[in-house]
């Protein structure tokens, strides 16, 4: 089993890596010391694979636990759908001291984190990632949050979990897009901060396709040690953590003009990050051979460099309320090179509109 531990000002907790550790869940949780009540949330579809057994361990280690299944897809990240969750731990009774656990993929762990923060004011939040865009991105870090018709995640939190299970078997059942959504993630922990692991990958994408199991392990570690290492620094993305969210300016903007129903998050942020290429290329932060290096990669794992069909006025009107806006700017996050990035808000409008004019073609 591999662990990898995030450090930070409200406390420590540990990302548990390890084939079967859904199996081990109850006995990490009881290590805790926290209540003997606990309230799990999946989704429809990864409950059917995973929440009965995630219940199971639980009950196992004397945790009074209760399965809340909301459906599957990003129309779940909802205040309605929140506070249908309000509504299942106040019959369960769970009190300041009783976790909310997360069962699933991105979208159940922002939306149970959101309700964990939320509800009687915080009570503890444990993740279980089971898709490899949870289990390498967005179960770490404390980000939650539901999305409002205006953007994505506009409604949220930093709230850190005491706890992350990151069983690589659960992969195993994960579709092909699916994993394919993950490794945009994977791709870019590579493009902005380590030039040997994005080298890895492109060694490696064969064995990575075919789930080999060691080198699944592998991605999964590395890419948790390297968001750690930037949460640490910077837990409320008030400057480095901004790296963090290479590709996402695009991708997010992609997905919400789309009404997030014709990309994955992960083929849109794979798209995010050619444009962002593009762009680090046009102002000479990069060379065409990094742009190549990025395309090329992205391609071997089946996702999307371009978003056709998309217009470029639609998405600059949502460049405009994206998060990392400061007075009106967009804050980018460019590349300097594979293993480098910078956050800018210089960059020229005409260059912005060059690049969506490429990427919707």
């Amino acid at each position: 089993m591999a662990e990898v531990n995030v450090s930070l000002p409200a406390g420590r907790y540990t990302i548990h890596i390890a084939p079967g550790g859904l199996g081990r869940l109850g006995a990490l949780v009881r290590g805790l010391a926290l209540g003997d009540r606990a309230l799990v949330v999946s989704d429809a579809t990864v409950a059917a694979l995973y929440g009965g057994r995630a219940v199971d361990a639980l009950r196992q280690a004397g945790i009074n636990a209760d399965l809340a299944v909301v459906p599957p897809g990003e129309d779940s990240k909802a205040l309605a759908v929140a506070e249908t969750l309000y509504t299942k731990a106040i019959a369960c009774g769970l009190d300041r001291r009783s976790p909310v656990i997360a069962v699933g993929g991105g979208v159940v762990g922002d939306l149970a984190g959101f309700v964990a923060a939320t509800y009687l004011r915080g009570v503890p939040f444990i993740q279980v990632p089971t898709t490899l865009l949870a289990q390498v991105d967005s179960s770490v870090g404390g980000k939650v949050a539901v999305n409002h018709p205006a953007g994505k995640n506009l409604i949220g939190a930093f709230y850190q979990p005491r706890l992350v299970v990151a069983d690589p078997g659960c992969l195993a059942t994960l579709p092909a897009r699916e994993l394919a959504s993950g490794l945009a993630e994977v791709v870019k922990h590579g493009i902005i901060a380590d030039a040997a692991f994005f080298a890895y990958l492109e060694g490696n994408s064969a064995a990575i396709l075919a789930r080999e199991p060691g080198s699944l392990a592998e991605i999964v570690r590395r890419s948790c040690e390297i968001k750690a290492a930037v949460v640490e620094q910077d837990e409320k993305e008030s400057g480095l953590r901004m790296i963090l969210n290479f590709g996402h300016t695009i991708g997010h903007a992609i997905e919400a003009a789309t009404g997030f129903a014709r990309y994955s998050h992960g083929e849109a942020v794979a798209v995010g990050m050619h444009g962002a290429a593009r762009l680090s290329s046009l102002l000479g932060r990069c060379g065409p051979d990094t742009v190549a290096a990025i395309r090329a990669l992205s391609a071997r794992f089946g996702l999307p460099t371009a978003a056709p069909g998309c217009r470029p006025e639609d998405l600059l009107a949502y460049l405009a309320r994206d998060k990392k806006s400061i007075g009106g700017a967009v804050n980018w996050v460019l590349t300097g090179g594979i293993g480098r990035a910078v956050v800018t808000a210089d960059v020229p409008e005409e260059a912005v509109r060059q690049v969506l004019d490429e990427i919707t073609r």
